[in-house]
């Protein structure tokens, strides 16, 4: 990427973000010094673009896993900013920021080991539980995108998931299915095959892409999983 600075490297990385071929985007976004490029997708975590947000989100990921590779204090820093916008000290609602975590801690192994616990109090009463209920969206993403990756660091989320299995939100109900698939938990089965005949529609991102899904898909994979747990 050409010698870009403030407001024009912040459309430049938008106009990246929108790009139809995310693949060739993300490489140019990934040739751009992390510490540049994290404060534009800082800002677009927050947009209203659905795929430009979703976007940022999957760039976050590698860029800071990038950086860890060499400066691991500073994607420190930059999981720590992610933590304040979770924080109700911080004033504000930090959309994105769970999923930017998990994310994140699906990119690098290091830091999983290191943050995966605080990834998982936003989902606990006794922890940093988050009320408002698109925040449990997006600790919920985050949760799977975990799972997806390294299984092993969320399982101990299993007893804060079962609840959102019968959650009055069909993405939460998905998206708690998914997660109890990828662990393989055994001990969710039966509620997981209740959701098997449950249409309600919703809208995630899965590997990359924005995908209108439904609960009974969800909780069908989910059952597949459970069965063939090396698949």
């Amino acid at each position: 990427m050409q010698e870009l600075k403030g407001r024009n490297l912040k459309q430049r990385v938008k106009k990246l973000l929108e790009s139809s071929d995310f693949p060739a985007s993300l490489q140019e976004l990934r040739d751009v010094p992390p510490r540049k490029v994290i404060n534009p997708l800082f800002s677009f975590l927050y947009h209203t673009n659905d795929q430009v947000r979703w976007h940022a989100v999957t760039t976050m990921g590698i860029v800071v896993a990038d950086l860890a590779e060499k400066d691991m204090e500073s994607a420190r820093v930059i999981l720590r900013r992610l933590m304040w916008n979770l924080n109700d000290e911080s004033g504000g609602i930090g959309w994105g920021s769970a999923e930017a975590l998990g994310e994140i801690l699906a990119c690098h192994k290091g830091l999983a080991t290191e943050y995966a616990n605080i990834l998982l109090s936003y989902i606990q009463e006794d922890g940093n539980f988050q009320e408002h209920g698109l925040m449990q969206r997006g600790v919920l993403w985050g949760i799977a995108r975990l799972a997806q990756a390294r299984p092993e660091l969320a399982l101990d989320a299993v007893p804060h998931i079962m609840p959102f299995l019968a959650s009055p939100d069909p993405a939460k109900r998905g998206l708690a299915a998914r997660i109890m698939g990828l662990l393989c938990c055994g001990e969710a089965r039966e509620p997981v095959l209740r959701l098997s005949d449950d249409e309600s529609p919703f809208t995630t991102y899965l590997d990359g892409t924005l995908v209108q899904c439904s609960v009974k898909q969800m909780a069908e994979q989910a059952l597949e999983k459970m069965k063939h747990p090396d698949t």
